[in-house]
């Protein structure tokens, strides 16, 4: 992890990660047709609640919230690239530190599935919160039914602490029940 000043946006300074061969790093208004491409899949709309249509209108406000997070210090969003291509494969945030606890989102571009990909981003960005943080625990909430992300958290070393009935809101828009995993700091 280093500091680095973004080229696009000279008055923003943030961290990138690299991890293997991916780049964890600040979204950038370039990576607006790579956003569109990869939200028009029925699966990130379907488990990461993106809008459908998903156009470059819903792109642009989706890179002007992820600015405002890191403006505001509420969240680190990140796109997660192919750091030889440059190459969207996925977007991971953190939110938080709020206390002692973070949470994290991730979603992970159709032809980048089964790769490890998001695995390896949510480590890192696990690791990289309890390296900058006091954070002792860093959460994530999955939509019950969400299978490959159920097996992304426990691959990334998280624990399944239990199920939360009607806890966030379903793509039809109703409560959906989501299970809760986590990781501690003290965690191996």
């Amino acid at each position: 992890m280093r500091p680095v000043s973004d080229p696009a946006e000279p008055t923003l300074r943030v961290d990138e990660l690299r991890v293997d061969e991916l780049l964890l790093r600040p979204w950038r208004a370039t990576d607006v047709p790579a956003l569109v491409a990869a939200c028009d899949d029925p699966d990130i709309a379907r488990w990461a609640g993106m809008p459908q249509p998903f156009g470059p209108g819903e792109a642009d406000a989706f890179l002007a919230d992820a600015r405002a997070l890191w403006a505001e210090g509420g969240g680190t969003p990140f796109a997660i690239t192919d750091a030889a291509t440059g190459g969207l494969v996925g977007a991971i945030t953190r939110f938080g530190p709020d206390g002692h606890r973070a949470t994290l989102g991730c979603w992970v571009a159709a032809a980048a599935r089964g790769r490890g990909v998001g695995t390896r981003a949510i480590r890192a960005i696990t690791d990289w919160t309890f390296t900058t943080t006091d954070a002792v625990r860093v959460e994530a909430f999955i939509l019950a039914g969400n299978e490959p992300s159920h097996r992304m958290m426990a691959s990334a070393g998280f624990t399944r602490e239990g199920l939360l009935r009607a806890w966030d809101t379903g793509p039809d828009g109703q409560p959906a029940d989501c299970v809760a995993w986590s990781r501690l700091r003290t965690d191996p």
